[in-house]
């Protein structure tokens, strides 16, 4: 089975390109909704032990966890209770994914190439767009400000380095029907290539 890692930077279209894929069939994991679930459930516990009043009624208060992570020792820490569960549940549904026979399977992660997460897919897709579409679909969402597009941004690599390292570059600014259309092709492209880059 083939793995393809599926990345790009805030405003990009990634969700909507990962959506791309899983109607034409390909299993798709969405590394932000493990997380997710991680914190309605699995992590819980070790979150709020680590930092206590985090919690609530047996859930992560993301804004309550939000105050305690300024500090670069507290993030690790974090990190290091999310990230082997978020492993966990990688390893099941890329297993899941071959045993029921898929050719390829789509991890999408944010922070992919910040994390080193590459290094475990066959290929990268970076989902890219012009800085001005990328600024408007930013302001799209709830709550942005400058000061928040700004801290996200600075998270993450430069659109122009995630493209120089990517396999493939899904352009979302020429609509749907165009995003459509590429990863028709990456998935094409996708079946004549060797499995495991590494």
């Amino acid at each position: 089975m083939f793995v393809l890692g599926l990345t790009g930077s805030i405003g990009m279209g990634k969700s909507t390109t990962a959506k791309m894929f899983a109607a034409e069939g390909v299993p798709v994991q969405d590394a932000d909704a493990v997380v997710h679930r991680l914190y309605e459930g699995e992590a819980t516990g070790e979150i709020e032990a680590a930092f206590p009043g985090s919690t609530a009624n047996g859930r992560v208060n993301r804004e309550k966890l939000s105050r305690v992570l300024g500090d670069p020792a507290a993030i690790k820490k974090l990190e290091q209770i999310v990230h082997p569960l978020v492993a966990r549940a990688r390893d099941k549904f890329l297993a899941e994914a071959e045993r029921g026979g898929a050719k390829v399977a789509v991890l999408d992660i944010p922070l992919l190439f910040e994390t080193g997460g590459e290094a475990r897919c066959d290929a990268v897709a970076v989902v890219s767009a012009p800085a001005d579409m990328q600024r408007a679909r930013a302001f799209e969402r709830s709550g942005m400000t400058d000061g928040k597009l700004a801290a996200i941004m600075a998270k993450q690599m430069p659109d122009a380095e995630k493209r120089r390292r990517a396999d493939f570059v899904v352009d979302t600014s020429k609509g749907f029907d165009a995003a459509r259309a590429q990863v028709r092709e990456i998935l094409a492209r996708i079946a004549t290539m060797p499995n495991r880059k590494k």
